[in-house]
């Protein structure tokens, strides 16, 4: 890469003003793929690792799916996998951040951005590539924001709604309680080879008036007429109203326990704003009864869509103004970087409060859409103009003040 550089700069001090316009686009367009497939190399390794990183996080939370309901694994990883485009919406900017920092971090350390300064390449050129291939991150999470995460989404409710109605699945899980409403606890002891369950306590308080408690010897699940029946033998009903003092015990030979309530999965499924896709969110429904509570959510869940895909090219502006301008090795490019980091996180800080406050006040949604464009046009000025824009001295002062005394601290320890 060095010696390509170097080779331009020569030629071009050999040549006239046109063989020398010639050299530099030419040599700019070699750059130019290095540095698109570099960035975006680096973007799917820091996107992979970050998302992976939160997933297991997040997928730790819902190990119950194993647990206590008795999914299989593979069943485990496909449903909290669904939520990964989501993380994505959030991870992607940021994950194309680091990668453009680190890119121009490495030109950086190996003299290259001075080396193209010194060719009479304009910031533009340098600029131009990494905001092509912020282009693309933001066509990527416009596809994910408009379809991909809404799609993945529906369907984690839907089949996390399936698996927890899955009584059958539920209660036939030997030496377990299990809570399938509030107020209905069921267990059972063991489960014999051809479907008979033995040992079968199941504790009923949904109804405040009147508790039930129920204990058998065996039963058997029946499905009959599109209904789920616990058919119950040789036990006994306590029930204990409320104003009664002593409870009533009924022994029975033969009980069916209604469990269609618990098993049907064909009910409507309502949707909230974050699952619905985006044209849903552009011209939703007037009698849709979710949009009706809530009309301020699918407006703040429609200007966050419209936002998200502007973050990865409003990021590769603030990197590039702080980290694109040449440096000699002898100035400090930490603070840079930090300042950077600092721009990045206010921008999408701003994002957040503007999402929220949006939802109860229409107003706080053009934060988002004036720190966006404030960064664009004050960003351009500055790549146009050449500024090597450092941070104010109170800034450096704060940072080294507090890196000498952590400094101080862990040698101290």
């Amino acid at each position: 890469m060095m010696g390509r550089l170097t080779r331009v700069s020569s030629r071009r001090c050999e040549q006239g003003s046109t063989g020398e316009s010639a050299e530099v686009d030419y040599g700019m367009g070699s750059i130019g793929r290095y540095i698109f497939r570099t960035t975006l190399g680096a973007f799917g390794i820091v996107l992979a690792s970050l998302t992976a990183i939160i997933w297991v996080s997040y997928a730790l939370r819902d190990i119950d799916l194993m647990t206590s309901q008795g999914q299989t694994i593979l069943t485990f990883i496909a449903i909290t996998s669904l939520v990964i485009p989501q993380l994505v919406l959030v991870i992607a900017p940021v994950a194309f951040v680091l990668a453009v920092a680190q890119t121009l971090n490495k030109l950086a350390s190996d003299s290259e951005i001075i080396v193209m300064n010194a060719a009479g390449m304009s910031p533009w050129l340098l600029f131009r590539a990494f905001f092509s291939t912020g282009i693309l991150v933001s066509i990527f999470v416009l596809f994910v924001s408009a379809y991909l995460s809404p799609e993945c989404l529906r369907t984690l409710r839907r089949w996390a709604t399936e698996v927890r109605a899955d009584v059958v699945a539920n209660i036939v899980q030997p030496g377990r309680f299990l809570t399938l409403e509030r107020g209905l606890l069921f267990h059972i002891r063991e489960r014999q080879p051809n479907g008979v369950l033995v040992g079968i306590f199941v504790d009923d308080h949904r109804n405040p008036q009147e508790g039930m408690t129920l204990l058998a010897e065996q039963g058997q699940i029946v499905e009959a007429g599109g209904n789920s029946f616990l058919i119950l033998k040789d036990g006994s009903i306590q029930r204990r109203r409320a104003n009664d003092r002593d409870p009533t015990i009924v022994n029975f030979d033969t009980y069916a326990f209604d469990l269609s309530n618990f098993s049907h999965t064909d009910h409507t499924l309502t949707y909230p704003a974050r699952e619905r896709y985006s044209w849903e969110l552009l011209s939703p429904d007037p009698n849709d009864p979710v949009f009706q509570k809530e009309p301020s959510e699918f407006r703040a869940e429609l200007h966050d869509r419209i936002v998200t895909p502007l973050y990865p090219l409003a990021f590769v502006v603030i990197a590039y103004v702080y980290l694109g301008a040449p440096r000699t090795t002898r100035q400090n490019r930490a603070m840079a970087m930090v300042s950077a980091i600092v721009g990045v996180a206010t921008l999408r800080l701003v994002g957040f409060v503007s999402i929220v406050g949006g939802s109860r006040s229409p107003i706080m949604l053009s934060l988002q859409y004036i720190a966006v464009f404030a960064v664009f046009g004050l960003g351009f000025f500055a790549i146009h103009r050449g500024l090597l824009i450092e941070p104010p001295a109170w800034f450096v002062n704060s940072v080294s003040f507090v890196t000498e005394r952590l400094s101080r601290r862990f040698a101290s320890s």
